[in-house]
């Protein structure tokens, strides 16, 4: 940076500028979302298993069966997936006894999980996690869950039947040469089933001290071979409290339906399926958060005996998020994708495809605190990619990938990837990647203004670049008896042109003036010691150095990067009991987070399930049995105290 430059940034600075500016940031970038107080503080898929199956019951040749999609765009074995991936399966999810989708997510060990209030959730993997975390990639049966005010997930407005998910396929590590940017520390790919697999009818309700929830569901067959699945889903969230005690406006009733359609047969398949929801969230001031969206998909594919196949697939999603004192937001978006997979001679198969999306952001600032200019947004997105899968020999194969994303902000973006698998044997595999991923600019790094009229305290910054990660990979996975399966995973980050906030003459802006390396580990497992017990492990630990550039005195320093932990540990246990009973047992330790700061805890949640008949089902579930409370997120004396639960449940199938 030139003398002069920093001359003019230094003379800008001033301890009373810099609160003032520090509550604008604060404040106008968690005004987006408005979660706990606490949180407000800080800155900033194809054939399934049978229905009852859970992957750690599979021996050897069972476990050779299991497909992923989620790392090549085809169906392959999980087994030979050259990537860091944990598949939360169908039965996990219901002897869990979670309630919500991020509560799901609490059952991968590579993901972190920090619950802020009521509704909203931290979620991220390999760090730069935050309440609005944006290095995540979030699908729901292909359709992309994103913000474009952030680049990432409203977790309070994702809602989905958990009766219904076939599994969810977690990648930690970038997977953006398949999925495009954004996905830079990771993918989550939720799955639900097939509407064949899912006829008749389900009834479940149930209700505790902290919530009340409601689904039913009824599948049925359709002309031409087809099936097809309605759905419908209630829930009523009490209000959290602070830790002293006081209630925080955060309660929340969300409801949901929607269908899905599938016709066809090994070689040709089509689903249709939607969604629309409407949830009311709590707030002060202003009353009440309203959320409200629906969404269309129809998927085509096509199977060729000679190993091609075509897919093609085409969404509309409509997303209204109210927010008294801050915005009104319409966002629709259109999204058209296509792939083709062909083999080659000398044992390669090749994918090659592209896509296009449309994103039209309505948006309307409503308070003087912030704003956002121009208000409404066109934003364009559009790729092109191609794959290569080589086998070099019998036992090594190497996976070349490269694709070119352009978007309204950058240009075009280039994102390659290359990965190496070695099969020892069936039992054994060694991988490693390395790849460069983006994190492209969102509307708040570009467009965003407090107060709402000048002069400005902080401004979007007009030549905010993407953030860039390097990424190297290596892993291990292993089932070297029936019983026991494990993965092993090392990876380094290389991380450049990371959002900062800079002091000008005219007022703080968003610039790239940060940088870090990132190192880590992260270790799974399963043990089936009896026939009627089984044990899993997880564990994560990460080493994050974080640095501005010379010159640089950001706003926040390299706290507003995110908030983790350095390590987090989780160990289960299940039992199956006689009389069709049947026990679980989970446990989890995550460390402190350091801005805050907020202290490491350890909780352990348990359920007991017992299927009365083929139909029937009851359970009941304890969350956070160690302590009354504990916070997950926020600044002392200003965030939600996550309480111990208590949930009883009631499935019925006919």
């Amino acid at each position: 940076m030139s003398p002069s430059r920093h001359a003019r940034r230094s003379a800008s600075r001033g301890s009373g500028f810099r609160r003032i500016a520090t509550y604008a940031w604060t404040a106008g970038l968690f005004a987006l979302s408005l979660p706990s107080p606490g949180a407000c503080a800080e800155l900033p898929t194809l054939a399934s298993l049978p229905q009852l199956k859970d992957l750690v019951d599979l021996d050897l040749e069972q476990l050779a069966r299991i497909t992923v999609t989620s790392v090549t765009l085809r169906e392959q074995r999980l087994s030979d997936a050259p990537a860091s991936i944990y598949v939360i399966s169908a039965e996990e999810i219901r002897r869990a006894g979670v309630t919500s989708l991020p509560e799901a997510l609490r059952l991968a060990p590579n993901l972190q999980v920090a619950r802020a209030d009521t509704n909203q959730y931290a979620i991220s993997a390999r760090g730069f996690n935050n309440v609005l975390a944006n290095k995540m990639l979030v699908l729901i049966d292909g359709r992309t869950v994103y913000s474009p005010l952030f680049s990432g997930v409203f977790w309070e407005a994702q809602q989905v039947m958990l009766e219904d998910v076939d599994r969810i396929e977690v990648i930690s590590g970038p997977g953006a040469t398949l999925w495009g940017a954004n996905a830079v520390n990771g993918v989550i790919n939720v799955i639900t089933r097939r509407a064949a697999e899912t006829q008749g009818a389900l009834v479940a309700a149930g209700g505790g001290n902290r919530e009340n929830d409601a689904s039913a569901r009824w599948g049925g067959e359709l002309g031409g071979g087809g099936h097809y699945r309605v759905y419908g889903t209630y829930s009523d969230r009490r209000h959290s409290n602070l830790e002293s005690g006081g209630s925080i406006a955060d309660g929340s009733q969300t409801g949901q339906a929607g269908f899905r359609a599938d016709w066809g047969t090994a070689t040709r398949t089509m689903t249709v399926q939607g969604d629309a929801y409407r949830a009311n969230i709590e707030q002060e001031p202003g009353g009440s958060r309203d959320l409200a969206g629906a969404n269309l998909l129809a998927r085509w594919t096509r199977i060729y005996d000679d190993g091609r196949y075509f897919n093609v697939q085409a969404y509309y999603d409509r997303v209204e998020r109210d927010q008294p004192l801050a915005i009104r937001d319409r966002l629709d978006t259109l999204d058209f994708e296509v792939h083709h997979g062909f083999p080659l001679p000398a044992s390669q198969r090749v994918l090659v495809g592209g896509g296009y999306r449309w994103m039209h952001d309505d948006l309307r600032n409503l308070g003087p605190s912030f704003a956002f200019n121009p208000e409404a947004e066109n934003m364009h997105r559009a790729n092109l990619f191609v794959q290569d899968e080589i086998a070099v020999t019998s036992k090594i194969g190497v996976t070349l990938g490269l694709k070119f994303e352009h978007n309204n902000y950058t240009g075009w973006e280039v994102l390659p990837d290359a990965r190496i698998a070695w099969r020892v044997d069936p039992q054994h595999m060694w991988w490693a990647s390395a790849s460069r991923a983006v994190r492209s600019p969102s509307r708040i790094d570009r467009e965003f203004y407090a107060p709402a009229n000048p002069p400005y305290l902080l401004a979007g910054g007009p030549d905010f670049e993407s953030e860039v990660a390097t990424v190297y990979q290596m892993g291990y996975r292993a089932q070297p008896a029936p019983a026991v399966s494990y993965s092993v995973s090392l990876f380094h980050h290389d991380f450049d042109n990371l959002r900062s906030v800079e002091p000008t003459p005219a007022g703080f802006q968003v610039e790239n003036r940060m940088q870090g390396k990132l190192d880590g580990i992260n270790v799974w497992g399963s043990y089936r010691v009896t026939p009627w017990w089984r044990m899993t492990g997880g564990f994560a630990r990460l080493w994050q150095r974080l640095e501005l550039e010379p010159g640089s005195a950001s706003l926040g320093g390299i706290a507003a990067a995110g908030n983790d932990p350095t390590h987090w540990i989780q160990l289960g246990a299940s039992f199956e009991l006689p009389r069709h009973q049947e026990l679980d047992i989970r446990a989890r330790h995550v460390g402190r987070l350091p801005n805050g700061p907020v202290p490491q805890y350890t909780a352990a949640d348990v359920r007991y399930g017992w299927k009365i008949s083929r139909s029937t089902e009851l359970s009941l579930t304890a969350q956070n049995l160690f302590d009354r409370s504990h916070p997950e997120w926020g600044a002392p004396g200003n965030r939600a105290a996550i309480e111990r639960g208590f949930f009883f449940k009631v499935l019925w199938r006919m």
